[in-house]
């Protein structure tokens, strides 16, 4: 299996676990050394549009839900032993949930909102 940066390996912890706000982080840290790599930034919109959805910024994840499909479509079907595939299907499934009529709700109200899918990612052996 190839070698990855170590923020890469703590990004799959940090997403299992559900800490999104550390995803962030970690991938912002690899992206400011790379800002050409879209599937960095997929991985980076895509955690931050959850993040945003869990605190009832409704809008803000949508936008960046969007944002990440396009961004991980060209890194298909695998990059760096993740299966992108899964993950797009993951991404898309959340784009469909997420309401298209709401911009914002109180963090109160946030429980009333759909619940998003559960997903975990696995590095896997690059072909």
């Amino acid at each position: 299996m190839s070698h990855y940066p170590a923020e890469y390996y703590e990004f799959f912890i940090s997403f299992n676990e559900g800490d999104y706000y550390t995803c962030h982080d970690l991938l912002e840290e690899m992206w400011m050394t790379d800002k050409g790599n879209y599937f960095l930034k997929g991985l980076l919109q895509m955690s931050v549009a959850i993040y945003h959805y869990e605190y009832g910024n409704v809008v803000g994840a949508r936008s960046m839900m969007k944002v990440a499909y396009e961004y991980l479509d060209s890194y298909r079907p695998m990059h760096w032993g993740l299966d992108i595939e899964k993950l797009h299907a993951f991404i898309y499934q959340c784009i469909t949930i997420i309401p298209q009529h709401i911009d914002r709700i109180p963090f109160e109200k946030v429980a009333t909102l759909p619940s998003l899918p559960q997903y975990y990612l696995f590095l896997e052996e690059d072909n």
